[in-house]
């Protein structure tokens, strides 16, 4: 099952962090270290349930290209 409850010891270093893990690059750059990111991260993970609902979790309020741009947060 998805944890989506506060789960990193220091979530201000860790936000710090992935700022400057950004720093200095493009726009593309950025989108590759993202890509990167979130492979190495799902590698870890393993489980496709989860992660399945980590992807569903993350596209929640987010209508197609063309729509309302406007992120629609839900808890």
């Amino acid at each position: 099952m998805l944890n989506t409850e506060l789960n990193i010891a220091a979530p201000d270093d860790f936000y710090e962090a992935l700022v400057a893990l950004h720093r200095d690059l493009t726009p593309e750059q950025s989108s590759l270290v993202n890509a990167r990111l979130i492979l190495l991260l799902a590698n870890h993970v393993g489980d496709a349930t989860v992660l399945r609902q980590a992807m569903a979790k993350a596209r929640e309020g987010i209508g197609p290209a063309g729509q309302d741009a406007t992120l629609r947060t839900t808890a």
